[in-house]
């Protein structure tokens, strides 16, 4: 289970339709709603410089949030939609969705690696090469896992990590169908130069 689901503050929005949502974003703020679980939509607003702060900050329509509202019980969102306006591509419009405990949503999920100092591989020299330090995988809501644990102190100079060799929470598998690579254990710069080195010695002898 992930350890922290982070805080997505909003406030209620008073008014409904276009002529409240105009007046919210004149007072700097971005209008929202919050629909679906068993309760009616919301409307909410949050201000205009927080939203587009977490949209430069990245996973924004990939991260589940604890939204919390003054005089609403907190409730676990996933962003569903980000308006924009056509021109100064700047945020006009959100539109969050309620989950479920057992809901199923796309997040990314840190991968963190153990046993490097007991790697073959990186005893030789070796360096442990991370393709992806997050993966993409579709969970449950109510099982998050906080990261993913690779094991490597097995692994030689040359050994590569797939998805497929990873144990993955139960319920949970990846968004993308092929068998990526994780990461690697990659020989250091100077053995390889030097391997490129004796390779067109022995071109050359032979020439």
């Amino acid at each position: 289970m992930a350890g922290e689901i982070p805080d997505l503050h909003a406030e209620i929005r008073t008014g409904t339709g276009k002529g409240a949502a105009r007046a919210a974003r004149r007072n700097g703020m971005v209008p929202g709603v919050v629909f679906g679980g068993d309760n009616d939509p919301l409307s909410i607003q949050m201000p205009f410089n927080v939203l587009l702060k977490k949209l430069k900050d990245g996973r924004f329509k990939s991260t589940l949030f604890n939204l919390k509202v003054e005089g609403q019980e907190d409730v676990r969102v996933i962003c569903r939609d980000v308006q924009r306006d056509v021109v100064k591509d700047l945020p006009t419009h959100f539109d969050l969705m309620r989950l479920r405990r057992t809901s199923k949503v796309n997040l990314f999920i840190p991968v963190e690696f153990v046993g490097e100092e007991s790697a073959p591989g990186i005893k030789k020299g070796g360096v442990l090469t991370v393709v992806r330090p997050e993966v993409e995988l579709v969970v449950t809501a109510g099982e998050i896992p906080e990261k993913i644990t690779i094991d490597v102190s097995k692994l030689a100079i040359g050994d590569i990590v797939h998805i497929s060799d990873v144990t993955l929470p139960e319920g949970a598998k990846p968004t993308i169908d092929r068998d990526f690579v994780i990461a690697n254990i990659s020989a250091p710069s100077g053995l390889a130069a030097s391997d490129d080195e004796d390779e067109g010695e022995e071109e050359a002898a032979e020439a």
